[in-house]
């Protein structure tokens, strides 16, 4: 027995209603389904965005997500941008968000960007964390931790000069006798003319 086209219509209006009426209490928070969205977030401080985007700071995703996803236009919004293009080695953008700052604000900058690196520093990635330090020395320059693993990172790439440059001014900061003052007279005399 076929269906006659009334009852096709009346069917396909009664799921039509139903999806409405589930649709409308879904969305109608008078209706009891749920409690609409009272407020949107407030704007993010520089670490709370810094937060958000990390994962992103890497070499083949900073770009995009920083056009997607801009740091806030504050100065402490252009240090941490500053940290994730440092981050993901994009080192000319880094500098390009310090100078956008007041002259007086740029070692502050370097030290956001020196902490955001310096656990890869302190694992022992010399070499990848060793342009974000020397950044971060251009800013700060007597950091003596950024100082250390940017002679470090020279040492490991066999920049005999820049190790002597580095560690010397570390050593001149750094009184401390412990491992980091034994590496740098270490690497120093492995060095031509250390």
């Amino acid at each position: 027995m076929r269906a006659k086209p009334e009852t096709i219509l009346i069917g396909v209006m009664a799921v039509f209603t139903a999806v409405g009426v589930t649709a409308a209490i879904l969305h109608n928070p008078q209706l009891g389904a749920h409690d609409p969205v009272l407020h949107e977030p407030g704007p993010l401080t520089g670490s709370e965005w810094l937060a958000e985007v990390r994962p992103y700071c890497n070499p083949v995703d900073v770009e995009t997500r920083l056009r997607w996803q801009p740091a806030p236009g504050t100065d402490d919004g252009r240090m941490h941008e500053a940290a994730c293009y440092a981050l993901a080695g994009k080192i000319d953008a880094a500098r390009a968000s310090i100078e956008s700052l007041p002259s007086a604000r740029r070692y502050e900058a370097a030290g956001v960007v020196f902490a955001t690196g310096h656990p890869a520093a302190d694992a022992g990635d010399e070499l990848a964390a060793g342009p974000l330090m020397e950044l971060v020395v251009e800013y700060w320059p007597n950091h003596y931790m950024a100082l250390y693993h940017a002679g470090a990172a020279a040492y490991e790439r066999g920049d005999a000069a820049a190790t002597r440059e580095y560690l010397t001014r570390f050593l001149e900061h750094y009184q401390v006798d412990d491992g980091w003052k034994s590496n740098a007279i270490a690497m120093l005399a492995a060095t031509d003319g250390g």
